[in-house]
């Protein structure tokens, strides 16, 4: 797969997730409604996710490095807890604040963590300086997020 296919399906699969985000806002919200407990509704989907994770990792073949590895700094582990913290938030909040509306201020926090892991390459991220045109960007995203959610 050449760069350019490769980037193309890259881009093409994320929009595909970013895609999920708002469905999973609308169905795990309105779980949490129905059975009045969105702490029980964000288990239930986490081990639903956890047993799709399971299931291809199982497919994958690639099941040989389950043991914890003290090289690894600790913090590389706590990305699940932000994960918990997604998925918390979008079931309380999303039926409260209107699906569009939270998933547009997520976006509004993606933009601005994802801008400042890239600019000093936290957790081993590429390193991708903000300049004046990528700054105008996010200032037009971040301007495009508000009006969404306003209009």
């Amino acid at each position: 797969m050449n760069f350019l296919d490769q980037t193309i399906f890259y881009a093409a699969f994320m929009l595909v997730v970013g895609l999920g985000i708002p469905i999973f806002a609308a169905l795990n919200g309105n779980l949490g409604l129905r059975i009045q407990n969105p702490v029980l509704a964000a288990i239930i989907a986490l081990s639903v996710g956890i047993v799709a994770c399971i299931v291809v990792m199982f497919l994958s073949g690639k099941t040989s490095n389950l043991v914890l590895v003290s090289s690894i700094p600790f913090y590389y582990y706590l990305g699940g807890l932000f994960v918990v913290f997604y998925v918390l938030g979008m079931t309380w909040i999303a039926p409260k604040f209107g699906v569009g509306n939270a998933v547009a201020f997520v976006l509004l926090g993606q933009i601005i963590s994802m801008a400042i892991i890239d600019h000093f390459g936290l957790f081993s991220a590429t390193y991708h300086p903000i300049s004046a045109q990528r700054l105008v960007g996010l200032a037009l995203m971040a301007i495009g997020v508000f009006m969404s959610v306003r209009g």
